[in-house]
């Protein structure tokens, strides 16, 4: 059996850009891909802290260092600029392999720079 694991995410990053006439829908600055292991045109999951709004894209690579999250396409209607989201990729794991599964957490301030990563989150208490 497989089961569909979170693979990796960005948190709290931030959209700064929206291009409606773009082609591709999900630019990523390269080093923030790289750090979360996005790959170039990898399904990805957008949630918007700011509007409620989930959806389903792909990422493509922006300029390394910009630390740009641009919505591109329909995308650029469910975000706007300086709203907060998480961006999650998921993977298939064999049920053998769960014990060592790790994801890949990478957090964002503001201006989307790392502020650090681990690869678990902490137990949630009531």
């Amino acid at each position: 059996m497989q089961l569909n694991m979170l693979k990796c995410k960005l948190h709290q990053a931030c959209v700064t850009d929206t291009e409606l006439d773009y082609e591709g829908s999900c630019a990523i600055d390269a080093n923030l891909m790289d750090a979360a292991g996005i790959r170039e045109f990898e399904q990805i999951h957008v949630y918007n802290l700011a509007n409620g709004a989930r959806f389903t894209t792909y990422a493509i690579r922006g300029e390394a260092g910009s630390r740009m999250i641009s919505m591109n396409g329909a995308a650029a209607h469910l975000c706007s600029e300086g709203d907060r989201i998480i961006i999650c990729c998921y993977a298939n794991v064999d049920q053998s392999e769960l014990d060592r599964h790790e994801p890949a957490l990478v957090y964002c301030d503001g201006d989307n720079r790392i502020t650090h990563q681990r690869n678990g989150i902490p137990l949630q208490v009531a």
